[in-house]
């Protein structure tokens, strides 16, 4: 049956001639490069990236072989979370650019065969948007109902509604004096959430998404999507023995999010907004959701009530998946099982609220091409943050010194407590700028960067790697230069290959038509003999010439016919 899916999806996406990113369904065989704005190039010396930036750097993303970029907000925001917080979302944040500078930035994408995605923050606001200093200015104001507002227990009122936590810990309800009543935030305070129950509030959101799509956007990420709608009824959400919310389940802080996440309201919106993103053609637009929790809850933000919702999700159990053959044996025949065509699983290491995804790796350059070459041949999307194609390391950032309002909100966290955890309390630390030359401050700036730049950018940057044929640089290019060139790693059916698997390789197949590629990947420092593999050997991360073993973490591509 999913030979049969391979053979339908490539003749529904592939039957125009051209390249695949001018075809129906272009996002189903894309790559995608994701920019913080903040962190990636300055052209005006004031220490932060901006949009010309990212315009003048344009061509490194083309020569990687990229063929989407995603780039984190720069609308108009006072920046208290860095744009995560916005004010505006029909203006540019001046420190950033304007219009003018953001439509060139659109046009110039285009003119390189390349797909922009946008960062559309649709569950809250900044608390200084006009929208919530309306809302939060009387209880009978025209804009009163646009946020979620609910009246305090207690004698005095000044009790939160209910137990609900927000999703980094903490009551989500904050007291607002002027209105006497406690308005909702999933995230931060200062981003109060919209309330899509109100008509009015959704019918201005889809007026946002209908804005940029008119403006040449070819799509957004969403974030924190699940968070959309919240329960009416606001009850209390039952107890929970789970201490940290993880990759499958956003409980934690002993609570069960029963009723302020993963709503029903929330999906049935994914459809609203997949039926107007749909309106926008020639050429197709695109959605991917930031959502948490078990696959059968999430993949309904693809698919609810027989209607089209998202396109896709992002599936972060590859975030915690151990550099182990038999653990990524079973993720991926977990995203197989679930996301199974024509469904397009999502493959991300790292983002700007998680670790630079060497580091768990020990900062292993080996195993950072290893995990590469597993990203771009399984089949899904492939997201990469900013920065991994050279390797740049987390630093450690003090989370007393941390400008993210996260570090500020932990700082008093003991060191060892956040390294219990495992998570990037102070997300600077997944954030610094790109290091792109052997000159001050990596070349990023002539200025003060915003946040100091890695120790290690004499020997990890864009120019010293790219002269390197071994570098990582060079295995991303040379890997996505592969995978443009294969139309069989985009879209052709995956199959384990038992007869390689072990607890040291991974093995799959990619097969498309007439077309078999073998991909192998070593996980283990010591050198595998293979069994009987027969092929032409098109890509390896080791440059070895040896056909009957692996070398230490050595992953390679076999056309078998």
């Amino acid at each position: 049956m999913n030979r049969l899916f391979a053979v339908l999806w490539t003749l529904t996406c592939c039957c125009s001639p051209g390249i695949a990113q001018n075809a129906a369904g272009w996002w189903k065989t894309t790559s995608v490069y994701q920019i913080y704005p903040r962190s990636f190039y300055d052209t005006d010396g004031d220490g932060l990236g901006d949009l010309s930036g990212i315009i003048q750097k344009l061509d490194h993303v083309k020569e990687l072989g990229f063929e989407t970029i995603w780039i984190s907000p720069f609308f108009k925001s006072p920046q208290r979370d860095f744009g995560y917080d916005i004010s505006d979302y029909r203006s540019i944040a001046p420190e950033y650019g304007d219009m003018e500078t953001c439509l060139k930035l659109i046009d110039e994408i285009h003119k390189r065969d390349m797909k922009v995605v946008f960062d559309l923050v649709m569950n809250h606001t900044s608390d200084e948007h006009s929208w919530f200093k309306e809302s939060a200015s009387s209880k009978d104001n025209p804009k009163a109902d646009w946020y979620v507002w609910k009246d305090g227990t207690g004698k005095d009122g000044r009790k939160p509604p209910n137990n609900w936590k927000a999703t980094i810990g903490g009551s989500g309800w904050h007291w607002h004096e002027g209105r006497k009543q406690f308005y909702w935030a999933s995230f931060l305070e200062f981003q109060p959430d919209l309330n899509y129950s109100n008509p009015e509030v959704k019918k201005a959101m889809l007026d946002v998404a209908r804005f940029w799509l008119s403006k040449g956007v070819d799509g957004f990420r969403l974030d924190i999507f699940n968070s959309i709608y919240e329960d009416t009824s606001f009850q209390n959400n039952p107890a929970s023995l789970r201490i940290i919310p993880s990759e499958e389940t956003p409980d934690g802080f002993f609570q069960k999010m029963k009723y302020n996440v993963n709503q029903e309201g929330s999906f049935r919106f994914a459809t609203e907004l997949r039926a107007v993103v749909d309106s926008f053609q020639n050429p197709e637009r695109f959605m991917v959701g930031e959502v948490f929790g078990d696959v059968e809850t999430t993949k309904k933000f693809c698919s609810y009530d027989d209607k089209n919702g998202l396109h896709t999700i992002f599936l972060f159990q590859t975030l915690s998946t151990p550099f182990k053959a038999k653990k990524w044996r079973k993720t991926i025949e977990h995203f197989e099982e679930n996301f199974p065509m024509p469904f397009v699983p999502t493959y991300v290491f790292s983002n700007h609220d998680r670790r630079r995804s060497i580091t768990p790796l020990g900062n292993d350059v080996r195993k950072a091409k290893l995990m590469a070459l597993l990203q771009f041949t399984v089949r899904g999307i492939p997201f990469t943050y900013y920065g991994e194609e050279i390797g740049i390391e987390k630093p450690t950032l003090p989370l007393k010194t941390g400008l993210d309002p996260l570090a500020q909100r932990y700082k008093s966290i003991p060191q060892f407590m956040v390294n219990w955890t495992g998570q990037s309390l102070n997300r600077d630390e997944c954030r610094t700028p790109m290091q792109w030359d052997t000159t001050e401050n990596a070349g990023f700036t002539s200025g003060t960067p915003w946040l100091p730049v890695n120790e290690n950018f004499g020997k990890k940057n864009v120019k010293t790697e790219s002269e390197d044929p071994n570098s990582l640089l060079s295995c991303y290019k040379q890997l996505l230069k592969t995978r443009n060139e294969n139309v069989v790693l985009e879209k052709g059916e995956l199959t384990l290959d038992d007869e390689h698997c072990s607890s040291k390789v991974l093995a799959f197949y990619r097969e498309l038509e007439s077309e078999k590629f073998l991909v192998l990947l070593n996980f283990s420092s010591n050198q595998v003999k293979l069994k009987d593999v027969s092929g032409k050997i098109l890509f390896s991360t080791s440059r070895t010439e040896l056909k009957e073993e692996l070398e230490p973490f050595e992953g390679r591509i076999l056309k078998i016919n």
